[in-house]
């Protein structure tokens, strides 16, 4: 299971690495990070905590919640909104390769955007559900 969530989580972040409208919100190469480091230039994206269940039913089948946040320092939630909707292009229903898993499907779930307690730093966050399976070996 968490074999599936670590090449689903690799695939995402290459995907949104590669994609131009990403590159356009994030700078090249985007700002795109797991622990962002000390001093990060903002705008920048964190991928979030995940969480992943047996899907029911289904041999071999996964679900994964995965959540991704934006950060932002633009006078106003604009920026964050530009951010999370260049996410949501390049991620809803998009087709991605994993090594040893087929990806049933990758879907939006919702989206959230509000001012950190620093009173300058504006947030998002979008999550995402998706559900993989182990490949067919033939």
């Amino acid at each position: 299971m968490m074999v599936a969530s670590w090449d689903l989580q690799k695939a995402i972040y290459q995907h949104l690495r590669n994609d131009e409208a990403i590159k356009a919100e994030l700078g090249t190469p985007a700002r795109i990070y797991d622990d962002a480091p000390p001093g990060a230039v903002f705008p920048y994206l964190t991928l979030g905590e995940t969480r992943t269940s047996d899907w029911k039913g289904v041999d071999g089948g996964v679900e994964h919640e995965l959540k991704l946040y934006v950060f932002s320092r633009y006078a106003g939630r604009r920026e964050v909104k530009r951010i999370l909707s260049a996410v949501y292009d390049a991620l809803h229903e998009t087709a991605l390769t994993l090594p040893d898993h087929e990806l049933v499907n990758l879907r939006f779930v919702f989206g959230d955007v509000f001012r950190r307690q620093d009173g300058e730093t504006y947030q998002g966050v979008a999550r995402f559900r998706a559900v993989t399976h182990e490949k067919e070996i033939s």
